[in-house]
């Protein structure tokens, strides 16, 4: 069921990696309908979340780049219970199954460096929980499209994507769809 709801949430397969408050607005005339949060403090966050509602969108929160809120059960459950996202996106696997208890869907980001990432990500990866897995970097294809094979969990590519020509790719090798912090590519027509 959980991989069915990350499915039928992602509309766009152009996901919004916001880095700067100040990209917001142009979210906001872009055809995202996803977005990943990766900025804020605990002052602005729910100024922030709540733009990104207002308009729309899914809002999944970088649990790793928020300032002022830990990456542990209390932090995790402020974040469900006071800010309300769809989600949190992560590098730290002991917060999916935290995200899960309170509520919230959970993205496992993964680096894939190397064979040995590959192996230890799809074991993190299946025994977390999670609802979908970002991969980077994302200009990747033949992994995209291995770890299509080896998991059930929607992959999401993302980390240097910079043309339309990355993202079809990332999308023909099996990916759900691509995260990326272009402006320009956030009006992709797909």
């Amino acid at each position: 069921m959980a991989l069915n709801k990350m499915v039928d949430m992602v509309e766009h397969q152009v996901i919004a990696a916001v880095r700067h408050e100040e990209e917001l607005g142009k979210v906001a005339a872009s055809r995202v309908n996803v977005v990943f949060l990766m900025t804020g403090t605990i002052g602005n966050l729910h100024l922030l979340v709540n733009q990104i509602k207002d308009s729309g969108r899914r809002v999944f929160i970088h649990m790793d780049f928020i300032e002022g809120i830990a990456s542990d059960r209390s932090g995790v459950h402020y974040i469900a219970t006071e800010l309300k996202p769809d989600g949190i996106l992560t590098t730290r696997s002991h917060l999916i199954g935290m995200a899960k208890e309170n509520g919230l869907m959970a993205i496992q980001r993964l680096f894939l460096i190397d064979s040995t990432a590959i192996r230890n990500g799809l074991k993190a990866v299946n025994s977390s929980g999670a609802d979908a897995v970002e991969i980077m970097p994302g200009v990747m294809p033949k992994v995209i499209h291995e770890l299509t094979e080896k998991t059930d969990l929607p992959i999401i590519a993302g980390g240097l994507i910079r043309s339309e020509e990355e993202v079809m790719e990332a999308l023909e090798a099996g990916a759900l769809a691509v995260s990326v912090g272009s402006e320009t590519l956030w009006q992709m027509q797909l």
